[in-house]
């Protein structure tokens, strides 16, 4: 193969990538956010002939959106992977260095996942040089690591026939993903003097209530029948707020619920099954009064094998790597939800490394390499020739 020039290597510009801070603001109050590494990435696409569009509904949290369009008579393929990181209080280095080091290139994001921008800048560019048949929409998104504002902004105004979204999976097809909910269940009671507990309603030993409800559903869960790659779904309780002073009997006691779901388990079934439970304990204690209010909901991800997108990264993974294409469920929600949810078929895929979230985080080069020469291949075969 020919040797690229030092802008079309995708190591070379993901050590560029690194080296801008794009901590999200939502996780870490007045941290960098997107609108820098949004106006590198858009320049890099229009120096290459992409029709470039910033997408900024909530102002200083952009998305970049660059198409090349072909023909008309190919399919259109979206490329979407997030600016943005997590912070970086406890990295263990210099968190912004982009140093390659053995093979490995180090700093905050460089796996998860300017390793896939790095990737798709590169992928989009040469097959989109070729002439092809079909449009190449690249959808670079703010806020995948909070609130998936871009991803949702992109959805708003754009389509396409299928979808690579790219996160770290060690070149593995992750074909499935867990959805989630948060919820927020206030118990109320009645104060009263703790001498007198009789003449009160203790919120508190109602969340135990719940508390022993929501292990119910733990139980039922684990004993239904597995899912190949994603286990079981899951109910846990991650906050309890309750109580006034050790005197008072607890008037009010709140429990962040999170629930994980399987395919084919949406949010608004998980919210009614919720409702349902705390409605049974209700009926046995008459004095237990709760308000449920969802406070977000993702649907589970689950790509079918016959997709043609599903297809054609399988063929082209396997042409780079020289063995079979592996495949994987993953515990954690994506954007990919969303994007299935708006009715494009798409799959989940990206790079090696580690250190997603931790005190030191790499990217595999050579695995970026490969990445960006699996997503050209992807495209082309997926998008066509021009000439066919």
């Amino acid at each position: 193969m020919t040797r690229l020039p030092p802008e079309s290597d995708p190591v070379a510009i993901l050590q560029q990538l690194v080296r801008i801070d794009s901590v999200n603001p939502d996780l870490v109050p007045g941290a960098a956010g997107e609108v820098e590494i949004a106006a590198w990435c858009g320049e890099w696409l229009v120096a290459r002939g992409f029709e470039v569009t910033v997408l900024e509904h909530i102002p200083g949290r952009p998305s970049v959106v660059g198409v090349k369009q072909g023909t008309g008579t190919g399919r259109s393929l979206m490329l979407n992977a997030h600016l943005d990181t997590v912070g970086v209080a406890t990295y263990a280095a210099n968190p912004f260095s982009g140093e390659l080091r053995d093979g490995r290139v180090y700093g905050r994001g460089a796996v998860d996942t300017k390793s896939g921008l790095a990737a798709i800048l590169v992928a989009a560019a040469r097959a989109s040089a070729l002439g092809l048949a079909g449009d190449v929409i690249v959808t670079l998104v703010a806020d995948e690591e909070f609130g998936s504002i871009g991803t949702e902004e992109v959805l708003r105004t754009l389509n396409a026939d299928a979808a690579l979204v790219i996160e770290p999976s060690s070149l593995e097809l992750t074909t499935a993903h867990r959805g989630f909910a948060w919820f927020e269940l206030e118990l109320t009671g009645l104060a009263a003097h703790g001498s007198q507990p009789e003449l009160g309603v203790d919120a508190i030993w109602h969340a135990g209530l719940a508390l022993a409800a929501l292990d119910g559903l733990r139980q039922r869960l684990n004993a239904e029948p597995a899912h190949a790659t994603l286990g079981h779904g899951a109910v846990r309780v991650s906050k309890i707020v309750g109580g006034d002073d050790a005197a008072t009997v607890a008037a009010r006691c709140v429990l962040t619920v999170e629930r994980r779901m399987l395919p084919g388990q949406p949010p608004d079934r998980v919210e009614a099954e919720l409702r349902a439970l705390f409605t049974a304990v209700a009926v046995g204690e008459p004095q237990f009064q709760f308000t449920l209010t969802r406070l977000v909901g993702r649907a589970a991800f689950e790509a079918e094998p016959h997709w043609p997108i599903v297809r054609a990264l399988t063929a082209n993974t396997e042409r780079v790597l020289a063995r079979p294409a592996a495949t994987r469920g993953e515990p954690f929600w994506t954007d990919a939800g969303l994007i299935l949810q708006a009715g494009i078929a798409c799959v989940v895929f990206g790079a090696d490394g580690e250190g997603l979230h931790a005190d030191t985080e790499w990217a595999d080069a050579q695995s970026v390499r490969a990445l960006a020469d699996i997503l050209e291949g992807t495209i082309t075969d997926f998008c066509g020739l021009a000439a066919d």
